[in-house]
């Protein structure tokens, strides 16, 4: 059984990030979205919202698991029995650090392997970061992330609905 690793802070989950989730899931025979518990960072939500929100909008998807971790990504790969880690490409800009990355993990274990998915072009301006930027500021995020986040960020930002919607 193939099994690989989505890793990732998905603070929030993207469009871009469910691209990447359905076309990795068809490669293998079960996809982990890995959810990363990182304590150095101070993120909008929390693990276990990430989590949540990850398992509404995957739920469609049968062989898609979700889970938290924390710690070295490679450990997470041994405990879940896979040696494939999935990582999403927008730019070139993203590609030296994606390869330091998984140079990085292919030290640690040599049986680890990173696939990388170029993002479609319609997503290529897409973060996270970007999404949060523009919801903060009250901006229409519904063609950024999955309506279901785009409520919870319109929650934790604290604004309404558009009236004419």
């Amino acid at each position: 059984m193939r099994t690989a690793v989505y890793p990732g802070s998905f603070d929030p989950v993207t469009l871009g990030h469910i691209n990447i989730i359905k076309r990795s899931s068809k490669m293998v025979d079960k996809l982990i979205v890995g959810v990363l518990n990182n304590s150095n960072k101070s993120p909008l939500f929390s693990v276990e919202e990430r989590v949540n929100m990850l398992k509404e909008v995957c739920k469609d998807i049968e062989n898609v698991e979700i889970e938290a971790f924390e710690g070295l990504l490679v450990e997470f790969l041994k405990e879940k029995n896979s040696n494939i880690i999935i990582r999403g490409l927008r730019a070139i800009s993203d590609f030296e650090y994606e390869l330091q990355i998984a140079q990085t993990n292919s030290s640690l274990d040599p049986t680890i392997d990173t696939i990388f998915l170029v993002t479609d072009v319609e997503y290529s301006y897409l973060s996270s970061s970007i999404v949060k930027e523009v919801a903060q500021y009250g901006g229409n995020v519904d063609q950024l992330v999955p309506r279901y986040i785009s409520g919870l960020l319109k929650e934790k930002y604290n604004y309404k609905e558009d009236k004419n919607e």
